[in-house]
């Protein structure tokens, strides 16, 4: 079985309901995630892109497993980017371990399409075989990804604070505004050279 986008965050407010979940440290970010914050938390990583319906998105136990997680550690105080490094290839174990999600809420039998699709995500890549030289050229750098207005992802080398983001954000608008200018509303290139 598996759920519309509105009843994955009924079975998420269900969750995160009750005297274990503290809510949100601060004003800033949401104490039970709406529709729009689960489509960010996919946009970004955090969350495994749904199964298609036709034109429905579906999500199961897996996903409900994430986006409780997500919000139990942001009411840790942890960042966005803190819970990415994180919960990234995250197995299904982990998950349960992190959402403390009751099973009456998990229970929806999932079709082998959907774990295979889970098991892809939740697996980290293979390096080379054995005795192969690695391919990657250059060191391998730490990112850290930012929002920024317009649905863009702003990836910076290392880790930033939180008192950091309005500055990436006021040095970003230039080229945001370029953007905006150049790029129609379906991004396409705009006739204006």
């Amino acid at each position: 079985m598996e759920w519309t986008l509105d009843e994955l965050v009924r079975r998420v407010a269900a969750a995160l309901a009750g005297p274990a979940y503290p809510g949100a440290p601060n004003g800033r970010v949401r104490d039970v995630p709406d529709r729009r914050a689960v489509r960010w938390y996919t946009t970004i990583g955090l969350v495994d892109r749904p199964a298609s319906g036709g034109r429905t998105a579906r999500y199961g136990p897996r996903h409900l497993l994430q986006v409780v997680a997500v919000k139990r550690l942001q009411a840790q105080g942890r960042t966005l980017a803190e819970i990415q490094a994180t919960l990234t290839g995250a197995t299904d174990a982990t998950l349960r371990a992190a959402a403390h999600v009751p099973p009456e809420l998990l229970d929806a039998g999932e079709s082998p399409a959907a774990s295979v699709r889970a098991r892809f995500w939740a697996d980290r890549a293979a390096g080379p075989p054995a005795g192969e030289p690695d391919t990657v050229s250059g060191p391998v750098i730490d990112l850290c990804a930012v929002s920024l207005p317009g649905g863009i992802t702003l990836l910076v080398p290392g880790r930033l604070h939180a008192h950091d983001i309005p500055a990436v954000h006021a040095a970003a608008r230039p080229l945001l505004d370029l953007l905006a200018e150049r790029l129609a509303v379906h991004g396409q290139p705009s006739d204006r050279r």
